[in-house]
């Protein structure tokens, strides 16, 4: 399946992506395995960044957040 290798090609990245890049990542990878986020933030600041990130995705289907995370993996890689 593309998602599953784009998911392990973002292991490998040549450069580190900008934390925007990578909470954008989060919180599709989030949407595409588990659905629309649910709850209240945990504790710390990063975890209520990436809450907020994943949240920003309600409503997405499970196909469309694939398919963006891997055109974010991609180009990425260069």
């Amino acid at each position: 399946m593309r998602f599953e290798r784009f998911t392990k090609k973002a292991w490998d990245l040549p450069t580190k992506p900008s934390n925007e890049k990578l909470l954008e990542m989060y919180a599709l990878y989030k949407q595409a395995t588990e659905g629309d986020c649910e709850g209240k933030p945990r504790g710390g600041l990063r975890d209520r960044a990436k809450h907020k990130a994943w949240k920003a995705t309600i409503g997405t289907s499970e196909a469309a957040a694939m398919e963006r995370y891997c055109e974010i993996v991609d180009s990425l890689m260069g």
